[in-house]
């Protein structure tokens, strides 16, 4: 008999390592996937899946020193099976009105015994993982089947092209650094990026279409991680419409400033945390924007305000191709820039390069970054110009709207440049 080898997880530390601590974590975590379940008054609930989970965890730790246990974790896990089917049908038999199979409580039950036979045999941050997962899954149950259902048939179609783009030009990409006219280029991170930014805007578009009846907030925040240009857009036709949207038409903005802050913030630290020296730099102005725009909004409009922003939807396979193309663009002019006019060319470049893409700039300096094309100090001080002149292309073209509008964007735009630029000069002294 092989014992079972517990993952390296950073979550694995003393106190959990102990069979009793794991035992228990188990059946919290079973219950926890149970809560949904009982809420909508299924036949599984709370007792179930944390007995569930409870059982899976005891099986395992028997068999890491009893073989006895693993044929224990083998039948319970048939059993599981066998009793997910038997809900399944029973719903067939029980909902006269509108009677259908209850997969989704059997399919949940298999995940807690997995849950708890990961938790037992240490994989724990995977376990808690999937618990937290399936638990998602299952409360956003109306909001998935909203945003399916109102999908249509072109988007479908478009999300189908881009999932199979995606994954299957990856393997195929060569893996590790190669050197493309003598420029450092890792492939398969570039395109890994390219599909994290699509991926972005599918996520916020379904969040907007989803909860933008909530308020600005929502509708400013996350509309502009999918399109900041449709927010402008819609704020210039509302505040030429209605004197009295100025507030909250400046508070979107400054919300869709934030957004692209964190969008740009999220690139630049998840593709180098695992080098040696992540760009940790971005942190502090980056995050000052972030926290300026959403204190600015909040005290400037009311969030409750309901507004509707027309965004392109982005299940297009062309409008991902489109920002791979821009972001080669950048990648491009920047290497030459900074090949013929050094550091300062780079600069320019990223400046110019916000103008049009502050994620395709964000994207560029962080390939080469890692390539090692650049040091940290440029790659952090491209992306700060980049989304600085993304910052100032909205405050522009606000200017296109009444001139109250126009001068409480422009004004508090660089406010909150101006802050972001003194706290990182604080920050850099000390």
């Amino acid at each position: 008999m092989v014992p079972l080898q517990p993952a390296q997880s950073t979550l694995v530390d003393a106190p959990l390592s102990e069979p009793v601590v794991r035992l228990v974590l188990a059946a919290l975590l079973g219950l926890f996937m149970g809560l949904e379940r009982e809420w909508s008054r299924k036949s599984a609930g709370i007792r179930t899946f944390s007995l569930t989970s409870l059982v899976a965890a005891v099986f395992t730790h028997l068999a890491e020193r009893e073989f006895l246990g693993e044929a224990l974790l083998a039948v319970g896990a048939v059993l599981v099976v066998v009793q997910g089917a038997l809900l399944a049908v029973r719903g067939l038999r029980d909902e006269a009105e509108e009677p259908s199979l209850s997969l989704t409580t059997s399919v949940s039950l298999l995940a807690a015994y997995g849950v708890g036979a990961l938790v037992a045999a240490g994989f724990v941050l995977e376990g808690v993982t999937v618990a937290f997962v399936s638990a998602a899954l299952l409360v956003l149950k109306r909001e998935l089947h909203s945003f399916a259902g109102n999908l249509s048939r072109a988007e479908i179609r478009s999300t189908t092209e881009f999932a199979i783009l995606a994954f299957v030009v990856y393997p195929v990409l060569p893996a590790g650094e190669r050197t493309v006219y003598g420029v450092p280029f890792e492939p398969r991170v570039a395109w890994l990026m390219v599909v994290t930014v699509a991926g972005i805007g599918i996520v916020n578009y379904a969040l907007v279409r989803g909860y933008g009846g909530r308020g600005i907030a929502v509708t400013g925040f996350f509309g502009g991680l999918a399109s900041s240009t449709a927010v402008v857009g819609t704020m210039l036709d509302h505040v030429s419409r209605r004197e009295d949207a100025v507030s909250y038409a400046v508070a979107a903005i400054l919300l869709a400033d934030a957004a692209m802050a964190v969008r740009n913030l999220a690139i630049a630290l998840a593709f180098t945390l695992g080098s040696s020296a992540p760009l940790l730099g971005v942190v502090v102005p980056l995050g000052t924007i972030v926290l300026a725009g959403f204190a600015v909004a909040a005290v400037s409009a009311d969030w409750r305000e309901h507004v509707d922003v027309e965004l392109e939807s982005p299940f297009s396979l062309r409008n991902a191709l489109a920002f791979g193309s821009v972001f080669l663009l950048i990648l491009t002019g920047s290497t030459l820039a900074q090949a013929s006019f050094g550091t300062a060319g780079l600069y320019v470049s990223g400046a110019l390069s916000g103008l049009v893409s502050s994620a395709g700039a964000t994207t560029s300096a962080v390939l080469l970054y890692r390539g090692g094309t650049i040091d940290e100090t440029a790659a952090v001080v491209v992306v700060l110009l980049a989304t600085a002149s993304s910052v100032i292309v909205k405050a522009v073209l606000a200017a296109a709207g009444p001139s109250a509008f126009a001068r409480r964007v422009a004004g508090w735009s660089v406010l909150v440049l101006a802050v972001s630029g003194v706290l990182t000069g604080l920050a850099t002294m000390l």
